[in-house]
């Protein structure tokens, strides 16, 4: 079992949980600059650990909310850092629209590899809640976020919150800055939310999206003639496959779409 040691604290890292802890102050630093996180601001930071990101983020903004899991880590952040609003649990289980009454959130974390995806969701979800997000995750996804049509990253992942985000790849973070190691390299992006939503039926939208790729191999046709009437949309379209189409092309093609009772 792989142990961390940190300022007489020792936890037994829980693959479950995706720990991987970041070791390198200058990543923490750009990870703060680029979220432009501010003195005055109501910030949360997802799954501080052993507080490397919190430190920093305590440089510009002294008192904010953090959310840990694991009750050791949380105990840490108890005793390390006293002035900080800790919520001991899981962070899909956080309500971020009511940490953001008052002030919408700015939203920082080295996310774990385990549940980079349903955070991401989640996100997603309640991203009226947030200014912006500035996550750092497994290089993998990140590229699967800003895929562009037509490559093999190129699916829900990317569709689904590039609908509603606009995303910025900030810079590529290697192994070695993390203990324990990973086998993989990170990433950090930001999510910023798109001020107006593109479409009226947010939830409508997904499933669209969802069951465009349910078979990637097959034709828009096929996905989703089983679910909505097609009469409306241009046959040359429907002998796409959900890869070739480009946002904005989701959009229209939604639009045209009734779901079959």
């Amino acid at each position: 079992m792989t142990k961390v040691e940190y300022k007489d604290t020792e936890i037994a890292v829980k693959k479950k949980l995706g720990q991987n802890f970041l070791t390198d102050r200058n990543i923490t630093r750009k990870i703060v600059i680029a979220s432009g996180a501010g003195p005055r601001e109501n910030i949360l930071e997802i799954g501080p650990g052993f507080g490397a990101l919190t430190k920093e983020i305590m440089t510009c903004n002294p008192i904010f909310t953090v959310v840990e899991k694991d009750p050791k880590l949380a105990e840490f952040i108890r005793t390390e850092y006293p002035q900080l609003n800790l919520l001991e649990g899981d962070f899909l289980d956080t309500d971020l629209e009511s940490l953001a009454t008052e002030q919408p959130l700015r939203i920082l974390g080295n996310i774990p590899y385990s549940i980079t995806t349903p955070i991401l969701f989640k996100l997603l979800e309640q991203r009226r809640s947030f200014l912006s997000a500035t996550l750092m995750m497994q290089h993998e996804v990140a590229m699967r976020i800003v895929a562009k049509p037509s490559t093999k990253d190129y699916g829900i992942l990317a569709v689904q919150i590039q609908s509603f985000c606009h995303i910025d790849y900030l810079f590529k973070v290697g192994r070695k800055v993390f203990r324990p190691q990973p086998g993989v390299d990170s990433a950090v992006i930001r999510m910023t939310p798109k001020q107006n939503d593109p479409v009226y039926d947010a939830q409508g939208f997904r499933r669209f999206v969802r069951t465009a790729f349910h078979q990637r191999r097959k034709t828009l046709l096929n996905n989703l003639k089983e679910s909505y009437n097609l009469e409306l949309v241009e046959s040359h379209t429907l002998k796409l496959r959900a890869e070739a189409l480009s946002i904005d092309d989701f959009f229209q093609l939604f639009v045209q779409l009734k779901p079959l009772q």
